[in-house]
C-alpha cells in the first residue's frame, strides 16, 4: 500500500468550501484513477490533509499529473489556500 498525503493550509471560515471539494472528487478519484483505493479527510487545527491510498507509488505520482488533480482538484481548492500544499508519498514497509 502507499499514500500520498497532501497537507493544506485552510483557514477555518474556508474550511467547508474545502470539505466541498473533497466530496465533490472522491467518488471520481475512486472510480477513475488507475491504482485508487482510499481517500480521507483529516481535519487538524493547524491544517486539513487529505490522505489517497494508492496500490503502488508508480499509481501515486501518476495521479499528480493526471487531469483530474490538475484541472479540477487543484483550481477548485487554490482560492482556499493560505500556502502552498505539502504533498508527501510514503511506502507501507
Amino acid at each position: 500500500m502507499t499514500y500520498l498525503e497532501i497537507t493544506l493550509k485552510i483557514q477555518g471560515k474556508n474550511r467547508p468550501s474545502a470539505a466541498g471539494v473533497y466530496s465533490k472528487f472522491k467518488h471520481p478519484f475512486l472510480t477513475t484513477i488507475p491504482g485508487a483505493k482510499s481517500k480521507e479527510l483529516l481535519v487538524r487545527e493547524e491544517d486539513v490533509q487529505v490522505l489517497h491510498g494508492f496500490d503502488s507509488v508508480e499509481h501515486a505520482q501518476a495521479y499528480l499529473k493526471s487531469d483530474l488533480f490538475n484541472k479540477d482538484v487543484v483550481i477548485a481548492l487554490k482560492p482556499l489556500l493560505d500556502a502552498a500544499p505539502d504533498v508527501r508519498i510514503y511506502q507501507v514497509a
